[in-house]
C-alpha cells in the first residue's frame, strides 16, 4: 500500500507503485476530473497539483506520489480556490466538449494564487501544456485572462 494524501485525506492506495498516478485517483480515490488524453505529457487532461504544483497524472506513478500531497479539480472546488476561474470559463462559454477543462481549471487556479498577478504571456505558458482539441483556445484564453485579471490585448 501507498500512502498519498488526496484532497486533504490521507488514503492509503493499493494500486501498483508503478502505476500511473492517473488511475489510481480515477479508480480507488473516485477522483474523475483528471481524464486520461495521451499518457505523455503532452495534452494537460490528467493535471493535478502535486505538492501545490501542475503535475501530469499519467506520468507520475503512484509511488512517486507516496507521502506527497496530490490536489484534484474536486479538491480545488471543494476548497473554494477554483471558483474564479470556473465562473469566467462559465461565462464565456469557454468550453466545447469540457474534456480539457478540468485539466486547464487546475493550472490556472495555481497560476492565479502566486502572489504577483500573472501577465498574458503567463497565461499563454501556462496554457501550452493543455490541449483543447475542440479549438476552443481563444475563448479559454479570454476566460483566463479576465478571472486572472490579465488585459486582454
Amino acid at each position: 500500500m501507498t500512502s498519498v494524501r488526496i484532497n486533504g485525506i490521507d488514503r492509503q492506495l493499493t494500486t501498483h507503485p508503478q502505476a500511473p498516478l492517473l488511475w489510481a485517483l480515477r479508480d480507488e480515490a473516485g477522483c474523475s476530473s483528471a481524464k486520461y488524453g495521451c499518457g505523455g505529457e503532452r495534452c494537460g487532461a490528467c493535471r493535478v497539483l502535486l505538492d501545490g504544483a501542475p503535475a501530469f497524472s499519467c506520468t507520475v506513478t503512484v509511488g512517486d506520489a507516496a507521502g506527497r500531497a496530490v490536489t484534484t479539480l474536486e479538491g480545488l472546488v471543494a476548497a473554494g480556490r477554483a471558483s474564479r476561474v470556473v465562473d469566467a470559463m462559465v461565462a464565456v462559454d469557454a468550453g466545447q466538449c469540457g474534456y480539457c477543462l478540468p485539466g486547464i481549471v487546475t493550472t490556472l487556479t495555481v497560476l492565479g494564487e502566486r502572489p504577483a498577478p500573472p501577465t498574458r504571456d503567463d497565461v499563454l505558458r501556462a496554457l501550452d501544456a493543455h490541449l483543447c482539441r475542440c479549438g476552443s483556445h481563444p475563448r479559454i484564453l479570454a476566460a483566463a485572462c479576465a478571472a486572472l485579471g490579465v488585459v486582454d490585448e
